[in-house]
């Protein structure tokens, strides 16, 4: 990735504001956080005991899932 195709966007994800650097759009980038931040917020509701790593690394764990379902379903 060149310097000069580098977008950076601040989003906040869970309360924690993030420095995201990527080739998307500042746009695709906000909504990736928000629906990471939507899915924490899902999942705390559901087991609120659970520390903010742990939050993250189910909530991590759900999108694999999530994405390995939709990649099967295409092939």
């Amino acid at each position: 990735m060149s310097e000069q195709h580098k977008i950076h966007t601040v989003v906040d994800i869970y309360g924690n504001t993030y420095k995201m650097v990527g080739t998307e759009t500042s746009g695709h980038m906000r909504l990736v956080a928000s629906i990471v931040d939507s899915k924490m917020r899902e999942i705390n509701a559901l087991n609120p005991s659970l520390d903010q790593a742990k939050l993250a690394v189910l909530t991590a764990s759900n999108a694999v899932h999530d994405y390995l379902k939709l990649k099967e379903q295409v092939e």
